[in-house]
């Protein structure tokens, strides 16, 4: 079968982190379909690769990069790749992240505080960094995924809360910076969102957890992750030409 593709990134490339599951995964199956080659940049090769099958099977373009996000030279490695492969970095959706069990502040723990931090902000920075250079001299949309515990404080998850705060600051001061390069860069603010992260059997979140922000949201649901995706594509695309430093949430009117 092959893909009906649309034309809103036609020509573009795109790289999604953490594109091999929830969010990430559902966002490159749309970037695909809406004309873009997508690099597919995750820890999780198996899920990564299945992914880049199907989308070449169905007559996209896409290739799997093994990204560790935290690790440097992998966010530099990433970007050579890409350069090499397409010659050209257009959309870039920063978007792998961690969450953590709920625990009191004094009972994280330093080890779980770095660890959070190393990879919902260090390594959205560590990111960034190589795509900007990549992006100066063409402009592009960079796109960050937050959430909206980067709005406010969240009882037991306060490492999670400041890494999130933390790329909402990055964004708005990225954004300011590269603005005269015609990049923009703005975050994205889920609410809960129905992914392996917050539901698989590796997920730190309860029943109990998930039923509170259900019922906290106005429309009294979770998320799907194309809701998400179909936001990422908007922002990815030339019809938010006037949009950077902002962040724009997705969350069923949780925190209206």
């Amino acid at each position: 079968m092959t893909l009906l593709q649309s034309t809103l990134l036609q020509d573009k490339v795109a790289i999604i982190t953490g594109g091999a599951s929830g969010i990430g995964r559902v966002t490159a199956e749309l970037f695909v379909k809406e004309g873009a080659s997508v690099v597919i940049a995750d820890m999780a090769r198996k899920e990564g690769n299945e992914l880049v099958e199907q989308i070449k099977g169905q007559g996209g373009e896409a290739f799997f990069q093994y990204l560790d996000v935290c690790n440097e030279r992998d966010c530099a490695a990433l970007i050579d790749t890409t350069l090499q492969r397409y010659g050209q970095l257009d959309i870039a959706f920063n978007n792998a992240g961690i969450f953590a069990t709920p625990a009191l502040t004094e009972d994280q723990g330093l080890g779980l505080w770095r660890r959070v931090l190393d990879v919902n902000l260090t390594g959205v920075f560590n990111c960034m960094v190589h795509e900007l250079r990549a992006m100066k001299s063409r402009g592009g949309s960079i796109i960050n995924t937050a959430s909206i515990a980067g709005l406010s404080g969240t009882p037991g998850s306060s490492a999670y809360c400041a890494s999130k705060h933390g790329v909402i600051g990055l964004t708005k001061s990225a954004a300011l910076e590269y603005g005269k390069q015609g990049i923009r860069i703005n975050a994205l603010c889920p609410g809960l969102v129905a992914t392996p992260m917050t539901q698989g059997p590796e997920s730190s979140f309860s029943n109990r957890m998930i039923d509170m922000a259900v019922n906290n949201a106005a429309l009294r649901r979770q998320a799907e992750p194309e809701e998400l995706a179909q936001m990422a594509l908007w922002l990815a695309s030339d019809k938010s030409s006037y949009v950077t430093g902002a962040q724009f949430v997705v969350d069923g009117g949780a925190t209206a």
